[in-house]
């Protein structure tokens, strides 16, 4: 019995080695595509921003910009053309996803975004402000994204802001709707004179 038990152990073959060749190919093979793919995403924002590139340069906050009516926290998720939800605008830095600090006075609105570009909304500019549930690339429940409308040159565009706290963008749909409608009596009545 034991010398059958010898005779079954020196049968045994080890398990055949691993083709470490093929698995490195395949391997490589992933990486250089999933390389590709991170490209042509990283070229099609480039190209986005190219056909964009008539949008002028963002204005600056003025020096006395006024006395602050609201001031809130939280993220920029983007800008898109008004009304089109999904219509990327990339260019100037709009795209690029922050954290936010909102200002607005009777000047206008001033977004300060660290790592990013900060631009300035002369009040003349704002259109108005909702509560939405999505822009392009981000989807939060229903009324949770603050929707400012405002212009750009001679294009509308859509800014989405989501505050640290979100009981506050009733606040600020009331003061732009505000400033807005207070503006637009503003030019009614210099343009009849």
């Amino acid at each position: 019995m034991t010398s059958s038990i010898i005779h079954l152990a020196a049968e045994q073959k080890s398990a055949e080695v691993t083709d470490w060749a093929a698995r490195i190919g395949w391997v490589v093979g992933l990486l250089l595509f999933v390389a590709l793919l991170y490209w042509l995403m990283r070229e099609g924002w480039k190209w986005r921003g190219t056909l964009q590139g008539d949008l002028p340069e963002l204005p600056t906050a003025p020096e006395d910009a006024g006395e602050p009516r609201l001031t809130m926290t939280g993220r920029y998720h983007g800008s898109t053309t008004a009304g089109q939800w999904l219509d990327r605008v990339v260019a100037r830095g709009l795209g690029t996803r922050s954290r936010a600090e909102l200002t607005l006075t009777d000047a206008g609105l001033d977004v300060v975004r660290p790592g990013a570009q900060d631009f300035f909304v002369p009040a003349a500019a704002l259109r108005g402000a909702r509560l939405d549930k999505g822009i392009a690339g981000k989807v939060l429940p229903e009324g949770g994204l603050l929707v400012i409308t405002w212009v750009l040159g001679d294009k509308e565009l859509d800014s989405g802001f989501r505050s640290d706290r979100a009981a506050e963008h009733t606040a600020w749909i009331t003061a732009l709707t505000e400033l807005t409608g207070k503006n637009s009596k503003t030019t009614e009545t210099e343009g009849a004179r």
